[in-house]
């Protein structure tokens, strides 16, 4: 977990499951975004409005998912994020999902693309904001 500066603890919540109390797959997208959100408020960017201050825009590109265990009704869960490659324009982003601090249950990636928030452009990532993750993260490709 040492490559993990961050994560959002999320406690499994009765709407979020099915009949057999393990929660729905589509969940885990939500489980990111929320994750996500509390990633960028660590760094002091209160999102989306300390994003749109910069005149910028973030677009999911791509994600994809590795479902290892299920996680299960009032499971306390953690939600691992780490930045780990900084394009011009696009982010890409690691995630674990665990229950407590071991137990392995999903993986997943996602990239973004930062837009121009009028042309819906990619545009490149704003200084001050590529700083700030740079300044927080220790193991990030460029």
């Amino acid at each position: 977990m040492e490559k993990y500066l961050f994560f959002h603890p999320l406690r499994v919540r009765w709407a979020e499951v099915d009949p057999q109390s393990i929660v729905f797959n589509g969940h885990y997208l939500t489980y990111f975004d929320v994750a996500i959100t509390e990633y960028y408020r660590n760094l002091g960017v209160v999102f989306p409005e300390g994003i749109t201050e910069l005149g910028c825009d973030i677009f999911v590109k791509k994600v994809s998912i590795e479902y290892h265990q299920s996680a299960r009704y009032d499971d306390e869960l953690r939600i691992y994020v780490r930045c780990a490659r900084l394009g011009n324009s696009s982010f890409r982003f690691l995630w674990e999902i665990r229950r407590g601090e071991d137990d392995l249950l999903i993986t997943g990636e996602t990239i973004s693309v930062n837009t121009d928030l009028h042309t819906r452009r990619p545009k490149p990532i704003p200084e001050a904001f590529r700083n700030l993750i740079e300044g927080f993260e220790k193991h990030i490709e460029k």
